[in-house]
């Protein structure tokens, strides 16, 4: 390290994260309503589902290269600065082209432009997104892991979603569309000036020698993991079809079976196969738990990121006839109960990740994210609603930092990037398979029988982690000193 640890490199360390989900977040605001004007309300759910999938499937095979990359650089300022910078600076004019494209086009043509502005998205978003997520592995010993984790979940999700919450949504409800875009870019400049205080030392050389095979076998894991996605939402889509001429009861549960079925596949099938194809079979037992911990959190994230993806749609449908009701504004203030819920949660979830255990926090996230969603599915006025929206925000909060303490422990140290660029299955699959499989769903049946299915995520999630073996102190994968 160029100096030892202090206080403030809890904010360092961890402001990146505030940019990345705020710029999250006011995509899940924008996107879906720009694609709802472009292709209209029967198809809405389907096209969403299309651009999420392709997009977050370049994430996935972008994360995972970049953070080899990261893990490899020896410029001046650090391995994972440059990254950060680089992404940011380029992030901000793919901003400035989704203003324009919303201001000026309409249609088919929109929508396929829109597209293409969200594939750079990725891109750009990726590139910082895999150098930051080695800075803990790097820099903070492993004692201290669970603190910074919970920083990291602060600063990943309670604080930007509140922000969001009170300024971005306020925005795009009064259609300045603009202003939240101008916002945006303004909290990505910010925090990345933040995050170049870093007290990240430089290498001189790289820790392992490059090699093209690890890019190959990304590429091949990305096509592995998109044609199980691709498959099970076939799959899904023909029961579907199959189903339409019977009783709208037996409709619901069949599909609703098959939601689970095809996304639960997608979760272990596409896991399994990702991970076997990127890293093959080294590292043996520690692997397993690897991949049960990538599954666990996949599970989790499919429910927890796409409960908000599809919310818009899910309150339309729902509130949207409702005297007074403006849905971009009842989304904010859902954004907001979240927010604060995590905000609660989140510290203190660092501090009993340490002290109780991260697998049984994780278990315990679960449960409470599982009753959550049903609160909120089955909720007939907003303030059960915001109820559901509460406890799943109180899970989210402490699932984030204990799982993240988690997967810290079970990834070889030298090479932090790529293993941690690979768990991006998590993070950009669990977008992928919700809204591609789903996003059909949505449409034929409504977007409330949706939001159960993802409830229903959150019990895999919990399954999965009987899968994971954690190591003891003593044979973790390095010691850390800090001068």
């Amino acid at each position: 390290m160029a100096r030892k640890l202090r206080w403030f490199d809890l904010i360092t360390v961890n402001i990146f994260y505030f940019s990345l989900t705020t710029r999250s977040q006011t995509l899940s605001v924008l996107v879906p309503l720009l694609v709802q004007d472009f292709v209209g309300e029967s198809t809405k759910g389907t096209a969403l589902g299309n651009i999420r999938l392709w997009g977050l499937m370049i994430a996935v095979l972008f994360q995972a290269v970049a953070g080899i990359l990261s893990d490899r650089n020896t410029s001046r300022i650090g391995r994972r600065r440059p990254f950060m910078l680089i992404g940011a600076l380029t992030e901000v004019m793919v901003f400035i082209a989704i203003g324009v494209i919303a201001a000026t086009m309409e249609g088919q043509a929109g929508y396929w432009v829109l597209f293409a502005a969200y594939i750079l998205s990725m891109l750009s978003a990726n590139t910082g997104h895999a150098a930051v997520q080695g800075l803990i592995p790097d820099i903070v010993p492993e004692s201290k892991r669970g603190l910074y984790s919970g920083v990291k979940a602060f600063f990943e999700l309670p604080a930007p979603l509140i922000f969001v919450s009170f300024v971005i949504a306020r925005l795009v409800g009064n259609d300045n569309i603009w202003g939240a875009l101008l916002v945006l870019s303004s909290v990505v400049l910010v925090c990345t000036a933040i995050a170049m205080a870093v007290p990240e030392k430089p290498i001189t050389k790289p820790p392992y020698p490059m090699d093209w095979a690890p890019i190959l076998r990304l590429v091949l894991m990305t096509g592995a993991f998109t044609a199980i996605i691709l498959g099970s939402g076939a799959l899904v889509n023909f029961v579907n079809q199959l189903t339409s001429g019977l009783s709208e009861s037996l409709r619901l549960v069949l599909t609703a079976a098959m939601g689970v079925l095809g996304m639960a596949a997608a979760v272990i099938l596409g896991v399994w196969a990702s991970i076997r194809i990127s890293v093959g079979e080294q590292g043996g037992g520690t692997n397993r738990s690897f991949t049960w911990w990538v599954v666990n959190r996949l599970a989790f994230l499919v429910g927890s990121t796409n409960l908000s993806v599809f919310a818009v749609y899910f309150l339309q449908e729902r509130f949207a006839d409702q005297p007074g009701v403006n849905v971009e504004e009842m989304f904010g203030r859902i954004i907001l109960f979240v927010g604060v819920s995590i905000f609660i949660s989140s510290i203190p979830a660092g501090w009993l990740t340490d002290k109780f255990g991260r697998k049984l926090l994780c278990f315990f996230s679960g449960v409470i994210a599982t009753f959550g969603t049903l609160v909120m599915i089955l909720s007939v006025s907003t303030g059960l609603l915001y109820v559901g929206a509460i406890l799943i925000g109180i899970a989210t909060g402490f699932f984030y930092a204990a799982s993240w303490a988690l997967g810290t422990t079970l990834v070889p140290q030298k090479e932090a990037g790529r293993y941690l660029g690979i768990q991006n299955l998590a993070g950009a699959g669990a977008g992928a398979i919700g809204a591609y499989i789903g996003g059909p769903i949505g449409d034929n049946v409504g977007f409330t029988l949706l939001m159960g299915i993802f409830g229903l995520l959150f019990i895999i999630s919990t399954l999965a982690l009987f899968g994971i073996k954690e190591p003891t102190m003593a044979v973790a994968t390095e010691v850390f000193e800090v001068e």
